[in-house]
């Protein structure tokens, strides 16, 4: 999808998490030291819905959503626009908003799936494309 509306990109800044996650620091106390972090909500998300925990998975990726959303008004998001893929700081957004996809859509509650799913094609197509929506 192209920026038709010329809307600037959103990047966030590098995530505080993001080194102790690489390092394979357990993610649970990776979120109680950085509860900001999209990425370390979207990390335990992923891992929860990987198991079977719909509803951990659903309260995470929920979390990373709104802890994301913080970040991007704070970044001069306006409520559109592209955040792209490809600058790593915003992937924490976009794997959360993933997950509280495939999460709504695990509990039935297909508006809230279907919103996200759209939501995150018109932030990034290459992030939905590579994670599955």
């Amino acid at each position: 999808m192209s920026n038709l509306l010329g809307i600037p990109e959103t990047r966030l800044p590098v995530d505080p998490a993001a080194a102790s996650l690489a390092e394979g620091k357990d993610p649970r106390a990776v979120a109680a030291a950085h509860p900001a972090s999209p990425l370390a909500w979207a990390t335990l998300a992923e891992d929860a819905l990987a198991h079977g925990h719909t509803i951990e998975g659903y309260a995470f990726a929920r979390t990373g959503y709104h802890r994301s959303l913080d970040g991007l008004r704070r970044g001069g998001w306006k409520g559109q626009g592209p955040v792209p893929w490809s600058h790593e700081p915003n992937q924490g957004f976009l794997r959360s908003l993933a997950a509280l996809s495939r999460a709504a859509g695990e509990i039935g509650e297909s508006d809230e799936q279907l919103r996200c799913a759209q939501f995150l094609r018109d932030s990034s197509a290459q992030a939905a494309d590579t994670l599955g929506l």
